[in-house]
């Protein structure tokens, strides 16, 4: 809601029972917003304001709705007609997104109350790999004919568009087959009596029904695009993909790198969806792991134990140098993981990646090691050979950090592992051993330990 008073008139509204004024609200209410009111009430509630709705709002209200649970209740409480209607309303690609998150009782109550026309369609959209374009696209668009005149195209475009999710943008196919591109700009601005084999553009940028969604959402930012065809084997147009649900996989799979870059198994749900138990069988794995990698630096320090007894002050470094190394290491590893969920970075750009990286760590490093130099000596009142390990230990440390962060990523990009695994956390694991490696191996040729 935009404004708090707003989510509390209406709840007044419904205990009062004051549903005349409270419909008049919700018209002129965006449908995100009734949405959100929705998912504040009780099933009861929710759905005595859902059935206040005109049917076409109903039904983009119900494929906004973030609570499933919500969803799954709303349905149970809906008569077999009231459900039909509003699944008549829906787009093709929300029903399919639907069906997917809700148990088999519920699928099969939705299903049995759809034509068998849109059986047959939600039946081929489920058949698709979750992770594809196929499972993502929606079978409604408008089509034209090559031809066809722009007056034809316009009266074929008045007669369907209703129902379709875009008219701004149609396809030109014969036989099936995808051979152009024309928008409704391009129809006003041509005359009626025009072939649309004359205005429309040939060159199309489509995608195949097993493609990516992931890669396929890259095209829309890349592109600037509003829908994109999705084409079959023999490129036979089978569905569009809308900026919208592009936008949706965008999200989503931020979302997932930034759990994976925190140390958390990815989830799909909601924070206040997922309960107490369920959130902890998504961090518990990462953390054990971490922990248990973790002993090795306290091996290290229990090898060096006697040249820690023998300069006691060697100690008060250690946070410093492990800190620092790890947040060298995630600065290069957050950098070359978004890079390449962009598509700026590809593995065959390992070399260009390593050497800016090493130029980039030289400088950090030389500075950072100027200015631990003096502040070992000016405020830390160490001896300067004391302050001579320290400050060579973190212009190695970050030398070798800035190399691991951005070199691990890419591996694992090209071994076939999300990239987002090599975050900080696991960044950091690595790189806190390679320092007091580093440490030690400086501070025994130096200091003699």
């Amino acid at each position: 809601m935009h404004e708090n008073y707003e989510l509390d008139q209406l709840v007044e509204l419904v205990e009062q029972k004051q549903f005349r004024r409270l419909r008049e609200l919700l018209s002129e209410m965006n449908e995100v917003d009734i949405a959100e009111f929705l998912d504040e009430l009780d099933v009861e509630r929710a759905t005595l304001v859902f059935r206040l709705l005109p049917k076409e709002l109903a039904a983009e209200v119900f494929a906004y709705l973030e609570n499933t649970d919500n969803q799954e209740k709303l349905i149970g409480a809906l008569s077999d007609k009231e459900l039909r209607e509003v699944l008549d309303e829906l787009y093709l690609d929300d029903t399919v997104d639907l069906i997917e998150d809700m148990p088999a009782n519920v699928v099969s109550r939705i299903l049995s109350n759809t034509d068998a026309s849109t059986r047959s369609q939600i039946n081929q959209l489920l058949n698709y790999p979750k992770d594809s374009a196929g499972s993502l696209m929606t079978t409604e668009f408008v089509y034209l004919h090559p031809d066809d005149t722009v007056q034809e195209s316009f009266a074929r475009i008045r007669q369907v568009g209703l129902d379709k999710e875009t008219v701004y943008t149609c396809y030109v196919t014969e036989h099936r087959i995808l051979v152009g591109v024309v928008t409704v700009k391009r129809l006003l601005l041509s005359a009626y009596e025009t072939r649309i084999r004359d205005i429309m553009e040939d060159n199309i940028l489509s995608v195949n029904t097993h493609e990516d969604k992931e890669d396929v959402a890259q095209l829309f930012s890349r592109y600037d695009l509003t829908a994109i065809p999705v084409v079959d084997n023999d490129n036979r147009l089978v569905g569009i993909i809308t900026v919208d649900d592009a936008i949706d996989v965008m999200e989503d799979e931020a979302t997932e790198d930034i759990e994976k870059m925190a140390a958390i198994l990815p989830t799909d749900k909601s924070y206040f969806q997922t309960g107490v138990f369920e959130t902890w069988q998504h961090r518990i794995p990462w953390l054990l792991l971490l922990m248990i990698s973790a002993t090795f630096t306290g091996t290290i320090l229990g090898f060096f134990e006697e040249a820690l007894a023998a300069n006691a002050a060697l100690t008060l470094f250690i946070p410093m140098l492990m800190d620092t190394g790890g947040n060298s290491g995630s600065q290069s590893s957050v950098t070359i993981i978004r890079a390449m969920s962009l598509g700026d970075i590809e593995f065959s750009d390992w070399f260009r990646v390593i050497w800016k990286e090493l130029r980039v760590a030289f400088l950090c490093a030389t500075t950072l090691s100027a200015v631990v130099f003096a502040k070992v000596i000016v405020i830390d009142r160490k001896s300067t050979t004391v302050a001579l390990v320290v400050s060579l230990t973190i212009l190695g440390t970050i030398i070798i950090a800035k190399l691991v962060g951005c070199t691990l990523p890419m591996l694992a990009k090209r071994l076939g592992f999300d990239p987002a695994v090599m975050a900080s956390p696991f960044i950091t694991t690595v790189v806190d051993a390679l320092s007091l490696l580093i440490y030690f191996a400086v501070a025994t040729r130096i200091l003699h330990l």
